[in-house]
């Protein structure tokens, strides 16, 4: 694998091949070694004219065949995804420095998504309505938007391509998709899952902000499927509005946890190191903030330190739970995180330092902190490997703080109280609730959040929309004369009705 990076470095993939860029190179960096992997591209103007191009022309033709050969064809995508598992989850350690269990599930997962909608797309590609003229027939057809450009980040760039590319090419769409700079290998080797698709169908054009702000501006795509950061999903935002394409976006996570005393609590503290800790603590929808009420308090910080220390910290391809950082920068981030934390009261319980058993890499230890609800570190995206404890008094205190964030992606509660359960699913401000069970998702489920969180919808049959246009058909059987049409009867006059 590690010669075939370094072979990938530096390519594009257009028109299912792997292309040199001539693009100025950057080096991308193993986060559990510190050492060169490879690097990446960042594409030319001219390169994405090529790949836009040549994704229209294929766009065309892909959606000239029927809904059964695309469904087949996508059901080819998945089977190799899954063939390709072991190598790509390699790659994306190498990369970015998850447990190879993780980045080995990315493509099993991804897979699903293509199984799902090779199906559902052919399920149902409109309606018919009762016509309002009679006789006729009146119908909505719903058609691609063309080229849609996928711009996913490095924490799970396989699984989310997966949602957004299955989503877009089983609506009849052209896909280009912008890699996060960390995770570019791994897309471009993720590639071979799609070379029997017509070629140009699906593209992986490499590259920082300006490749992504080319493709978001260019006037030759169409729509826009974003996750990254709520700055730049704004700046992708306002470049999409200018043509008016619309824009599926998911701009960060803060999400709450919640402990209520009917809880088991060894169940609910295990349940809270996978939601803080797993891959680091770099997902969207990790456990970012703890409400836990006062009378399980103490017992719920005292058994997640003890999860928190039991960890096994190291290089993703080792017997790990929890790999490194991502890069030195992220690293940093999250390091000031936690200082102003402890600047502002926050106490330690276990924690809050680099790891100190490797010479190399960007290791940090999983941290436990006891906090109060009005710390910045409450109102936030942490993205690391950190969970903040807060005390609450009541079920209702839980819910106003878990309400009280810019950020409204999901939430979670354990709790075996019916009637809490019933509030929490109804009064939580977020687009997804999980009650006893953390950080799931279902490809028949629609995933997305509130607030700055973002707009739009992936999976499920919400997950089309962004990418369909709805076309409004009207026919009538034989051309006749319309009773609306000019000459008006001269009784509709307002002098005939007004005399």
């Amino acid at each position: 694998m590690q010669q075939r990076m370094r072979e990938l470095s530096g390519h594009n993939y257009i028109a299912n091949e792997w292309q040199l860029s001539t693009g100025a190179m950057t080096d991308l960096i193993d986060p559990a070694t510190e050492e060169i992997v490879g690097q990446f591209a960042n594409a030319t103007k001219s390169e994405v004219d090529l790949a836009v191009a040549y994704a229209n022309a294929a766009q065309k033709q892909w959606w000239a065949m029927s809904a059964l050969d695309r469904a087949t064809a996508l059901h080819q995508v998945a089977d190799r995804m899954i063939e390709l598992s072991v190598e790509t989850g390699e790659c994306l350690t190498r990369e970015m420095g998850k447990p190879f269990r993780e980045s080995n599930w990315e493509g099993g997962a991804a897979a699903s998504s293509f199984r799902y909608y090779a199906e559902i797309a052919r399920h149902e590609q409109g309606r018919v309505a009762g016509p309002a003229i009679a006789g006729q027939l009146h119908m909505v057809i719903k058609e691609p938007v063309g080229t849609v450009v996928s711009i996913v980040p490095y924490n799970f760039p396989l699984l989310l391509a997966g949602w957004q590319v299955a989503a877009a090419l089983a609506a009849g769409n052209a896909v280009i998709i912008k890699p996060s700079e960390i995770t570019s290998l791994t897309l471009l080797y993720s590639m071979q899952a799609f070379d029997h698709l017509p070629s140009g169908l699906v593209q992986v054009l490499t590259g920082g902000a300006q490749t992504g702000q080319d493709l978001v501006g260019h006037e030759s795509t169409h729509a826009i499927a974003f996750t990254g950061s709520v700055k730049a999903a704004q700046a992708v935002a306002a470049t999409a509005a200018l043509r008016f394409k619309p824009a599926l976006i998911e701009a960060s996570g803060n999400d709450a946890f919640i402990v209520m005393p009917s809880a088991d609590i060894d169940t609910a503290a295990r349940g809270a190191a996978f939601a803080a800790f797993l891959n680091c603590g770099q997902v969207c929808t990790s456990a970012e903030r703890f409400y836990v009420h006062e009378d399980v308090y103490e017992e719920f910080v005292l058994k997640l330190a003890q999860h928190a220390q039991n960890l096994r910290v190291g290089s993703g391809l080792e017997l790990v739970d929890i790999g490194p950082m991502s890069s030195k920068r992220e690293l940093e981030r999250f390091e000031k995180i936690v200082t102003r934390a402890i600047e502002q009261g926050a106490q330690i319980v276990c924690g809050g330092n680099r790891s100190t058993n490797f010479d190399t890499g960007w290791f940090y230890e999983p941290t436990v902190l006891k906090v109060s609800h009005d710390m910045e570190v409450m109102h936030g995206e942490c993205f690391g490997p950190l969970a903040p404890i807060c005390k609450v008094s009541s079920f209702e205190q839980a819910i106003a703080f878990t309400n009280d964030s810019q950020l409204g992606l999901g939430a979670n509660i354990y709790t075996t109280d019916l009637e809490e359960t019933f509030r929490a699913v109804n009064e939580i401000e977020t687009g997804i609730v999980w009650v006893n069970t953390p950080l799931n998702d279902n490809d028949a489920i629609p995933f997305g959040g509130r607030k700055f969180t973002g707009a739009g919808r992936e999976l499920g049959a919400e997950g089309l929309e962004i990418f369909r246009n709805s076309k409004m058909v009207m026919i009538a059987p034989t051309a006749l004369a319309d009773p609306e049409w000019f000459p008006y009867p001269d009784d509709d006059t307002y002098l005939a009705v007004n005399p």
